[in-house]
């Protein structure tokens, strides 16, 4: 099971960049099969970036500290 809190961690420094642009991330859930839920919000909610925000920036980084991780995914 991954560890919630290191999640947390990770999302606290990704999150300044992301509100600079007024959106923000949520760790919504980090199932058993390793993926990792995410709920963006703010600007990042219906943003045509929030694809490339999720896939290249946070899940890029998630992975490279905890390559445990399969996928982030971002949930409603």
């Amino acid at each position: 099971m991954l560890d919630k809190q290191k999640i947390e961690t990770i999302l606290d420094k990704i999150r300044p960049s992301i509100q600079s642009d007024g959106g923000d991330v949520e760790l919504v859930n980090v199932r058993e099969d390793n993926v990792v839920e995410v709920r963006l919000k703010g600007a990042c909610n219906g943003c045509p970036m929030a694809t490339l925000t999720l896939k290249a920036g946070i899940e890029r980084i998630i992975k490279e500290e905890i390559p445990e991780v399969v996928e982030v995914i971002s949930v409603k």
